[in-house]
């Protein structure tokens, strides 16, 4: 099997599987048999340079399921001084990285193969302290949409899934929500888990399209769509 994504945790738990694992992110992950840097000032740019890149990838075939996990977080009301440098900054983090993703599996995903989205649960709704994190999800929740209908590009049989966590636990949550209570955050293996399972047993992928909201209480973590 083969696989794309951009997350170093995910590559740590497929490495030991019969899966071929292809990087694409800013920087060369050693975890991954093949990486892919992005190179490139605009949009345009930077997808130009993924696709080039991922001729090389593919040259054995295409992918089974192509994961974008890429985001980040920065807050903002719209008086904020730091409001349009945030807004610019998630726009590329989560709408940027979303459209490459799905322009690479229009290409490179196998027929029934699976592509992911990570959009948030918060951003179902109004999000003023962080307008610009909450529009750039929103436009996420969008995007999965609209691959998930006909005609959208996407290879035949193709599923789009968008997760929607609500606080993911990872090093860097931690560092800065020290004082938080972890036992609502989800660990990064549930998630691991839950797309290898997707990956494997296509049975278990929820409708074309789904916003699958992945909620954790008391350290249990559950499915549920939007």
């Amino acid at each position: 099997r083969s696989v794309f994504l951009i997350k170093q945790w995910y590559q740590r738990r497929v490495r030991g599987k019969d899966w071929f694992v292809c990087s694409i992110d800013l920087v060369e992950n050693p975890d991954a048999h093949h990486n892919v840097v992005v190179k490139g000032a605009t949009l345009e740019e930077q997808a130009a340079n993924v696709n080039k890149e991922m001729e090389a990838a593919a040259e054995s075939g295409k992918f089974d399921a192509l994961f974008c996990v890429a985001g980040g977080w920065a807050g903002g009301d719209a008086g904020n001084p730091s409001f349009i440098k945030n807004t610019d900054l998630m726009m590329k983090q989560s709408i940027w990285t979303s459209v490459i993703s799905a322009n690479v599996a229009s290409q490179h995903l196998k027929e029934g193969g699976l592509l992911t989205l990570t959009g948030a649960e918060p951003c179902l709704q109004g999000t003023s302290f962080m307008i610009g994190y909450g529009l750039s999800k929103a436009a996420v929740h969008q995007l999965t949409a609209s691959l998930a209908q006909k005609n959208s590009g996407l290879p035949e049989g193709a599923v789009v899934h968008c997760i929607l966590p609500k606080t993911l636990d990872t090093p860097m949550n931690r560092k800065f929500m020290a004082n938080a209570d972890f036992s609502t955050w989800t660990p990064m293996s549930y998630v691991a888990e839950m797309f290898t399972n997707w990956t494997e047993n296509p049975s278990s992928r929820h409708p074309n399209g789904a916003l699958v909201k992945i909620l954790t209480k008391d350290n249990v973590t559950e499915q549920t769509l939007v």
